[in-house]
């Protein structure tokens, strides 16, 4: 068999192994785009040819210049599954490594933004937790947007490979490097054993335990918020903000910001806010990202990336619901060049 007659079944083995190591490490991420079937504004391309794309992209790297437009056309328009395997057709015809090579292509956020679309979901989730941990001082932004954020399976699923990719344990590392009610209030979203369902004979007790615990106290007492915050199911929560306010007079997340303070309070207000809805909460965060002095853009990239696939439709209406502005206009006014461009194919419509 020759070499070019070979490489039909090289791919097809290739690409076979990649889809099930695709599959075992992101099981929950594709059954919580399935559920949101149609919320994501990227979504995998119909006339599919991995090795058509990797030529493509090959095409864009080699010789003087780089062409970014087909680069970026490319991978904003392909899901994750597919970018995989576009991945594992560049090495079967190339005998290299994709994302070296766009590394060695290209530069500043581009870069890492692109680079970010070429991670598996868990494990970009994964890699983002170490370097919030690992790096200079801990990024405690990140620990609590992720871990707010996702569902049980997939936090079950970020520990499994966090163990696999670092040989080391997600709490422990966690844990050595947090304090206090923040430590433990992470550590209870680690273990991913929220209650199921509403249980309605609970929720008028723990919405007075929660008012007792901060407004009729002197003084607050942190472990009853991170218990019934971090332990009870997103429901249940709702109709506990619902009859705290009866009760208080004010909405939880005034409370919190009154009652906590510091790393605790952030992480206490994701959850809560993921509690009441999940595309709110990012449509706020990536309004953090953007306004005042300065762009966060390890934010930007971070959301505008791990949701493009999952609620971006759902976000980018809260966002303009929100802050009588589209999620594309703040990005425009925001960033520029071939990173902003990526940005607003990720986006993927003006709301204006």
């Amino acid at each position: 068999m020759t070499i070019v007659s070979s490489l039909p079944v090289l791919f097809s083995e290739l690409r076979t192994e990649t889809r099930q190591h695709q599959t075992n490490l992101n099981h929950s991420y594709n059954l919580q785009t399935i559920r949101m079937a149609g919320r994501g504004t990227v979504k995998a391309s119909g006339n599919f040819n991995a090795s058509q794309d990797a030529e493509t992209l090959y095409k864009a790297m080699k010789g003087l210049g780089t062409d970014e437009a087909s680069i970026m056309n490319v991978l904003t328009s392909r899901s994750n599954d597919q970018r995989q395997q576009i991945k594992a057709a560049y090495k079967t015809l190339h005998g290299k490594d994709l994302v070296s090579d766009l590394k060695g292509e290209l530069g500043g956020k581009f870069e890492t933004l692109i680079v970010a679309l070429m991670a598996p979901p868990t494990l970009y989730d994964v890699t983002s937790l170490r370097h919030a941990i690992k790096g200079t001082g801990t990024d405690e932004k990140v620990l609590i947007e992720i871990l707010s954020s996702r569902t049980p399976q997939q936090v079950k699923d970020i520990i499994a490979a966090y163990r696999k990719e670092y040989d080391s344990d997600l709490e422990k590392d966690i844990t050595g490097d947090t304090s206090g009610h923040f430590s433990r209030l992470l550590v209870i979203l680690l273990q991913a054993s929220r209650q199921q369902g509403v249980q309605e004979g609970n929720v008028e007790t723990d919405a007075q335990t929660l008012f007792t615990a901060g407004e009729k106290k002197y003084g607050t007492d942190e472990e009853q918020f991170i218990t019934i915050l971090g332990n009870r199911s997103a429901a249940h929560l709702r109709k506990v903000f619902d009859a705290y306010m009866k009760l208080a007079g004010f909405e939880m997340e005034e409370s919190i910001r009154r009652e906590t303070s510091g790393s605790l309070r952030e992480l206490l207000l994701a959850v809560v806010k993921c509690a009441r809805s999940v595309p709110v909460y990012f449509a706020e965060t990536l309004n953090s990202s953007m306004k005042g002095a300065g762009t966060d853009d390890q934010t930007l990239i971070r959301v505008m990336v791990s949701r493009s696939e999952v609620d971006m439709l759902d976000i980018r209406a809260n966002y303009r619901r929100l802050f009588a502005a589209s999620l594309c206009s703040a990005i425009k006014a925001d960033t520029s060049g071939d990173y902003q461009k990526a940005l607003l194919l990720l986006c993927g419509g003006d709301d204006a």
